[in-house]
């Protein structure tokens, strides 16, 4: 009887799941690793360098560069959740990993995602305030309400997220433990289970349209407002830089949700999309971000673009 039950326990949560890396590319993964591997460097020291520059900088103590800040702390923790794992795959073939280290990188992927989506909207707004209702930006977006919305941001993720692990530790796992990918995900865990996964496909669903499908919406409601007050300004001058910044966020916003959309669609329904496309592209919603933010929100600000030349002309001197 004890035998039994310890057996069925283990078929209930194993002890380890494998990722398997790529599908189809395991012989070229460790040159594969090499591109990944230099962009998280980029990434580390891009969002790093930005962290730094606002933080010794009193007065760059405003709404829009703390943003950045939240943003690129998010940045850091979004590829640093999946990136040091995936190298120890494609360099180390280390693919196993702990039932429950699993289910902890699953929540932060989907935590962190669901806060930066966030952290974008909240941008969105803070351009959307400074140039519609300049005169009343620092009293709509204080210290305070910042604070508030980075908070909101966060607890967000958190609370919607959170359910992600209650229904994968509900199912039973009685067959192979092999994920075909480079990190645990929801609905990559859930298609292992030997149980339905309807309450998973569903809530994941309804999580993507409702609340990311939502910031999409505003975002792009931001935006458009944004667009339509730069029509109206006099200076052609005014209007062509406007529209290169906008221009700019708006390309880093698409690289950030339509390869998150199109791996979370092809998990339900893109059976006829080759492994290797998906999961590569999987991978680039974790990283490339990271690695444009600081070039297009931070270079392309003038405040720490002057603070970024001078910083590197004293290290020249």
């Amino acid at each position: 009887m004890l035998s039994t039950s310890v057996i069925n326990n283990t078929a209930f949560h194993p002890s380890t799941f494998i990722l398997l890396g790529i599908p189809g590319m395991q012989d070229q993964h460790v040159w594969a690793a090499i591109p990944f591997c230099s962009m998280y460097i980029l990434a580390l020291v891009g969002n790093g360098t930005i962290l730094y520059i606002v933080m010794t900088n009193r007065t760059l103590h405003e709404p829009m560069y703390l943003f950045l800040c939240l943003l690129s702390i998010t940045d850091l923790v979004l590829c640093s959740t999946t990136l040091p794992k995936m190298l120890t795959i494609f360099w180390f073939r280390s693919h196993i990993i702990s039932y429950h280290g699993c289910l902890t990188q699953m929540f932060f992927v989907h935590t962190i995602f669901a806060t930066e989506s966030a952290v974008l909207l909240a941008m969105a707004f803070d351009r959307y305030v400074a140039i519609c209702h300049p005169l009343h930006y620092t009293s709509i977006l204080n210290a305070t309400v910042i604070g508030k919305i980075g908070l909101a941001c966060v607890v967000r993720g958190l609370l919607f997220v959170f359910p992600f692990v209650i229904l994968i530790k509900r199912l039973p796992f009685c067959g192979h433990h092999i994920i075909p990918h480079t990190y645990c995900e929801h609905m990559g865990i859930a298609k292992l289970a030997c149980a339905s996964i309807k309450p998973n496909t569903i809530y994941g669903l309804t999580v993507a349209l409702s609340v990311t499908g939502m910031d999409v919406v505003l975002i792009t409601t931001s935006y458009g407002l944004i667009l339509r007050a730069v029509l109206r300004l006099p200076s052609k001058d005014a209007q062509f830089r406007a529209f290169s910044t906008c221009g700019a966020h708006i390309c880093v916003i698409l690289v950030f949700y339509v390869p998150a959309f199109f791996s979370f669609f092809t998990h339900r329904f893109g059976h006829q999309v080759p492994p290797h496309v998906h999961i590569v592209l999987a991978n680039l919603y974790l990283l490339v971000p990271p690695v444009l933010n600081p070039l297009v929100y931070g270079i392309n600000t003038k405040q720490i673009r002057l603070r970024i030349f001078g910083f590197l002309r004293e290290g020249g001197s």
